[in-house]
């Protein structure tokens, strides 16, 4: 059987106050055309389906058109989970009518599915935090082992008071009880979640610039040692890069964010990951590029000409523009650079440090005209740059109206 994999959709996100929605409109397409041109049989969504816990009804309404044209009207099951983003009663309302076009809704950790039957799949077990399916023409079943995001409130709910001890341990009995007691060789075994997971003795992996963090200190940290031998592929959601911490032979995979969503991400691929699995055997996996939405473009330049003359050849980004500069930029400089380009999100000036040291220890005179003591004033506060036409202008009006 063929799975596709993809996370971290956050429906309605904007970068600042740019609006990515048209991005996420093509970008959602391009996933539907995969799971059809790839003609696989089951999809899941490990979490952060919106941005908000409210989210815009746009961005509702194009997460439930998604959903029902990856179901293939009803013959292939859709299965998502909430993420730290989500509301998990908000993902929970719809699911009564969202079984009926073959969509799996679990806003809850440990939530128990209720059983249900279509003309092409049917849930046949569900148990606190695990599912079992058949789908038509696939001669064995499917387990999903399914662990949404839980705050601290929720975990404490689900996972009993002693968080801390205690996330690790607790799921690791949890997915151990219900790996052995469901998941043998005779199905294919799945975990799906949305958790901070990283393989125990190796680096961190950072979180995303901008992301809600779910890791606060080592507490929320979850170990990939805690996933059950039966299972043969782990979807997990939350970091926004593809990465595969566990495997070749069982796969821990994050399959990134369908866009670059902050410009902590700029210049990464995203992907969803399409799988092949059949019961006692090792899965093998691809990642599928996504080539929709804006790239997201990190420019540092020290010429406004250059600058503006880039810009102009990349129009189509999203840009954060770091200016080093020997002064502050003038009102004209800006007007250019922004004329140059309508996807600016950052502009950062940043004035080259020279002499630092020796104004710092300079004593200043007091007794000096006012403007050189301003001069002198500025000086100290940036880093001994010399203030510009424009803003000494703009200073000996100031002075000329408090003559008067």
């Amino acid at each position: 059987m063929k799975i596709l994999h993809t996370a971290d959709w956050h429906l309605g996100k904007r970068l600042d106050g740019f609006s990515r929605f048209e991005e996420q409109i093509e970008v959602m397409n391009e996933i539907v055309e995969i799971a059809d041109r790839e003609n696989v049989d089951l999809v899941l969504i490990a979490g952060d389906l919106f941005d908000a816990f409210n989210p815009a009804v746009e961005a509702v309404d194009l997460f439930y058109k998604t959903l029902k044209r990856l179901t293939n009207n009803a013959k292939r099951p859709v299965i998502a989970i909430a993420g730290n983003h989500d509301s998990p009663d908000r993902i929970n309302a719809p699911d009564p009518l969202a079984r009926e076009c073959g969509i799996v809704l679990i806003g809850y950790p440990n939530e128990k599915i209720d059983l249900f039957k279509l003309d092409h799949f049917k849930i046949e077990k569900s148990t606190e935090g695990f599912i079992e399916l058949n789908i038509k023409n696939i001669d064995f079943p499917i387990r999903i082992i399914h662990t949404a995001y839980a705050n601290e409130i929720r975990l404490k709910h689900y996972f009993g008071e002693e968080k801390e001890e205690q996330l690790n341990s607790v799921l690791k009995d949890q997915w151990t009880k219900i790996a052995n007691e469901f998941c043998d060789d005779k199905g294919v075994n799945l975990l799906i979640s949305h958790l901070y997971m990283n393989k125990r003795g190796t680096e961190v992996l950072e979180e995303p610039e901008g992301e809600k963090p779910i890791k606060i200190g080592n507490a929320d940290m979850v170990y990939s040692d805690c996933i059950p031998p039966q299972i043969q592929y782990t979807a997990l959601g939350h970091l926004h890069a593809f990465n595969n911490i566990g495997t070749d032979q069982k796969p821990v995979v994050y399959a990134s964010s369908p866009l670059c969503y902050s410009f902590s991400e700029a210049g990464q691929t995203k992907y969803v990951s399409i799988i092949n699995a059949q019961p006692n055997q090792a899965v093998n996996f691809n990642k599928v590029n996504l080539t929709k939405g804006k790239a997201l473009l990190r420019k540092t330049f020290q010429l406004v000409d250059d600058a503006v003359s880039w810009l102009l050849q990349n129009p189509d980004t999203l840009v954060e523009l770091t200016m080093e500069t020997d002064a502050f930029l003038t009102t004209d400089e800006r007007k250019a650079i922004f004329q140059a380009h309508s996807g600016i999100v950052h502009l950062i000036p940043k004035v080259k440090s020279s002499g630092l040291d020796e104004i710092s220890t300079k004593e200043i005179n007091l007794n000096q005209d006012i403007k050189d003591l301003f001069k002198d004033y500025f000086k100290s506060k940036n880093a001994n740059q010399e203030p510009n036409n424009e803003l000494m202008d703009l200073f000996n009006e100031v002075l000329n109206n408090s003559e008067r």
